[in-house]
C-alpha cells in the first residue's frame, strides 16, 4: 500500500493516480468513509487530464488507527503533511462533508501558497453545533445520539445512515443497495475509537477565522435537501464569509451528492476548476 508516516509516527494511506506533472486535485472524504468514496471521481479526473490523489483519514480506511489526535487540528496537519511529501502544488482541494472541514482547516493552519482553488461539498463549515452564536445550528443531542449509535452498534447504525444520507427517506427515491452496502464496509474498515472523536470534530470545530483566510476561487456546491449537513447553517453561512465564493444548489438533492448526482457534479466540478 502507499502510504506516509507523518511526524508523531502515524501511517497515512493514499491514492495518487494519473501523471507526476498534471495539476493534482486532491480529495477529503467524509465521515466515516474513506478515499474510496472518491474513486469515480478520480477516474473522471484523471482522465480529464489531471493528477488525483484522495488519503484515508487517520483511524479511518487503511490509514493507522490511533487512540488519541483524531482532531480537525491533526486531520488538516496530516493533509498538510500528505501535500508536502508529494511536493503537490497549484492543488484542487475537494472537501466533502468532514472532508470540507479537514480542507478548511487547512487553509486556516497552512495558507494557500500550495493552492489553486477550493470546492467545499455537502460541508460542515462554518459550524455544525448549535450554539448562543450559532442559533441555525443542529443541537448537541443530535451529536449524542450519532455517537450512541456508532458505538451500540456500528455495523447497524451505518446501514440505517445510508438512508437519510443518500435521501433513501424520501418518497421515489431510487434506492442503490450498492452504495449502501459500499457506504457500510468502508465505515467497517475505520476505527471505533477515531469515528467517535471525529463526530466532536466535524460538530464543534468552528470554521469562521479558517474561511476568513480563504483567498482563492472556492465553489460551495451542497443540497437543498441535505439531511445530514442542513445548507441553512452550512453552504448559506459559508458564502457569506469567503469572499467572491460561488454557490450552486442542487435543490431536492441529497448528502451523498457525489454519487446520487455523479454526473452532474463531476461536470459542475470540472466547469469550475477548468473556468
Amino acid at each position: 500500500m502507499t502510504t506516509i508516516t507523518t511526524r508523531d509516527g502515524t501511517r497515512i494511506f493514499y491514492k495518487d493516480w494519473g501523471a507526476k506533472d498534471a495539476q493534482p486535485i486532491v480529495f477529503s472524504h467524509g465521515w466515516p468513509l474513506s478515499a474510496d468514496a472518491w474513486d469515480t471521481q478520480m477516474v473522471f479526473f484523471t482522465n480529464e487530464g489531471f493528477r488525483t490523489v484522495a488519503h484515508d483519514r487517520r483511524s479511518h480506511g487503511r490509514s493507522d488507527q490511533v487512540w488519541n489526535a483524531n482532531t480537525m487540528d491533526q486531520y488538516a496537519d496530516d493533509l498538510a503533511e500528505l501535500i508536502e511529501a508529494l511536493n503537490l502544488r497549484d492543488v484542487i482541494l475537494v472537501g466533502h462533508s468532514t472532508g470540507g472541514g479537514e480542507v478548511t482547516r487547512y487553509i486556516g493552519r497552512h495558507g494557500t501558497d500550495r493552492v489553486a482553488k477550493v470546492a467545499l461539498i455537502g460541508a460542515v463549515p462554518p459550524l455544525m453545533l448549535k450554539t448562543e452564536a450559532n442559533p441555525g445550528g443542529l443541537p448537541i443531542e443530535a451529536f449524542d445520539a450519532i455517537r450512541k449509535g456508532t458505538y451500540d452498534n456500528r455495523s447497524q447504525f451505518f446501514r440505517d445512515l445510508t438512508n437519510p444520507f443518500y435521501g433513501y427517506n424520501r418518497e421515489g427515491a431510487a434506492i442503490s443497495e450498492g452504495i449502501r452496502e459500499e457506504f457500510w464496509r468502508q465505515g467497517m474498515m475505520g476505527g471505533l475509537k477515531g469515528q467517535l472523536d471525529s463526530i466532536r470534530a466535524f460538530s464543534e470545530s468552528d470554521f469562521h477565522a479558517d474561511l476568513a483566510r480563504f483567498d482563492v476561487p472556492t465553489l460551495v456546491l451542497h443540497g437543498d435537501d441535505d439531511q445530514i449537513v442542513p445548507i441553512g447553517a452550512s453552504a448559506l453561512e459559508t458564502v457569506k464569509i469567503v469572499s467572491g465564493a460561488v454557490l450552486k444548489v442542487y435543490h431536492g438533492a441529497d448528502h451523498g451528492l457525489t454519487q446520487t448526482h455523479q454526473d452532474r457534479f463531476n461536470a459542475d466540478l470540472l466547469d469550475f476548476i477548468r473556468d
